[in-house]
């Protein structure tokens, strides 16, 4: 099993749409990015890929890059979905919190758990999202901001396997056969 952390914080400015976890929730304010800002999302990125020890998700949607000048972070997050995929993982589960000032966001958080996990092919009791305010402290309760901090775990197939296991633990086929008898 692999464990990762994620954080992001982007920056609340007007005319801008507020998309969290794929969820385009009203506001006043939306957030500032190259993509379309989704710091929720951006978070479980980095916690996935930090899990698989596969950098971070500059590396792999610089800022710089038109191709994804507004794209929907969701999309994204399939590529690192297949990208872990690739690799032999698999997602155990996704506990994320969204720190904002406003607006409140526990209407949303149902769809969100739903988008995230449908995108990842996982289950939606794989993923759990909070929200909380910071009682107006700070850049997030100044309204000048939202963060999300993600933590995931990631088994790989191979690890899973019984007879890798026992290897993995030294165990030889006799002692296998012989469980519980001295070999």
């Amino acid at each position: 099993m692999r464990v990762g952390l994620g954080y992001d914080v982007h920056k609340l400015i007007k005319d801008r749409a507020l998309i969290l976890g794929g969820v385009e929730i009203p506001h006043t304010l939306g957030l500032l990015g190259h993509s379309d800002a989704d710091v929720l999302v951006h978070a479980i990125m980095d916690a996935l890929l930090g899990a698989a020890a596969l950098g971070d998700i500059g590396q792999y949607f610089p800022d710089t890059d038109e191709a994804y000048k507004g794209i929907s972070s969701m999309k994204l997050l399939s590529h690192v979905r297949n990208l872990l995929e690739q690799e032999g993982f698999f997602i155990e589960n996704i506990d994320a919190t969204v720190i904002a000032q406003k607006p409140k966001l526990r209407p949303y958080i149902v769809q969100m758990e739903q988008n995230i996990a449908d995108t990842l092919k996982i289950l939606k009791n794989q993923v759990n999202i909070k929200a909380t305010t910071e009682e107006g402290l700070g850049f997030t309760g100044s309204q000048e901001g939202i963060s999300a901090q993600a933590i995931c775990m990631l088994g790989r197939f191979y690890e899973n396997s019984t007879a890798i296991s026992n290897e993995a633990r030294g165990c030889c086929e006799n002692c296998i056969k012989n469980k519980g008898e001295e070999a």
